[in-house]
């Protein structure tokens, strides 16, 4: 009699220690997804790479370096966005899980590719190079405008992967995901008009298609950290991974 009271008092024990593990997790995605924001003001700070002469400029390097620091920062909480879902995510289906934590990885190496291409700017115009090397600049900055464009193409695959996800699961209010399922086609478009170097009105519109993903992972960050995971959503996980009696 005991032991079955015990038994049952256990049973019900174990939807709030879920609860509590899934909140922790979410605070920590949350907090991830909103580091990653880093990147904004990164690219302000590489703004005298873009200046044609940078290599054999004259002025301090400090930004370039600190704007690559954060990439670095941003980088690493991509990877850990996925880390932080993954426990959570694969209950939903974890093929599509998987896909996204590899694409989170993908997309933080064109980061770090990109922050190399910057950092030899850096270390070629410490060493005193001459105007030779502009050639070598340019192709240097190429290099990170190729990477950087991946890193605007992975975000809208992680929309599609991590957006079903949460959308059929219902673990946050769908009209988030739906954000990021509506945003991944029109990242996809604005990449395409950028690698055919289509200017005019049309490239102005498929900028402007960058905002929903944007909106889309800002507020996913902003919600995951304020309120968490969907109790019932949660519950109704559990419920379903219980053998049945």
């Amino acid at each position: 009699m005991k032991a079955t009271i015990y038994s049952d008092n256990r049973n019900r024990d174990v939807p709030q220690t879920t609860r509590t593990r899934s909140r922790k997790i979410a605070l920590a995605a949350g907090v991830l997804y909103l580091i990653t924001f880093l990147s904004l003001p990164a690219f302000a700070f590489y703004a005298p790479v873009r200046d044609p002469n940078y290599l054999v400029g004259p002025g301090p390097d400090n930004a370039v370096i600190v704007g690559g620091i954060l990439e670095i920062i941003v980088a690493l909480a991509c990877i850990g966005t996925a880390v932080a879902l993954y426990p959570v995510i694969k209950r939903q289906g974890e093929g599509m899980a998987l896909g996204f934590v590899g694409a989170r990885i993908l997309e933080a190496g064109t980061i770090f590719a990109g922050v190399v291409a910057f950092m030899t700017m850096v270390t070629l115009r410490q060493s005193g190079v001459g105007a030779e090397a502009l050639i070598t600049g340019r192709a240097l900055l190429a290099m990170y405008d190729w990477f950087h464009l991946g890193q605007d193409l992975i975000p809208g695959v992680n929309a599609v992967l991590l957006g079903s996800l949460l959308y059929k699961s219902r673990l946050v209010p769908r009209i988030l995901p739906l954000l990021g399922l509506i945003g991944a086609p029109l990242l996809v478009a604005n990449v395409i008009v950028i690698m055919f170097g289509i200017s005019g009105p049309l490239r102005t519109v498929t900028t402007l298609s960058v905002l929903p993903i944007a909106v889309w992972e800002f507020s996913l960050g902003v919600w995951l950290v304020v309120k968490g995971f969907n109790s019932t959503a949660i519950t109704a996980e559990f419920d379903n991974m219980e053998p049945s009696r």
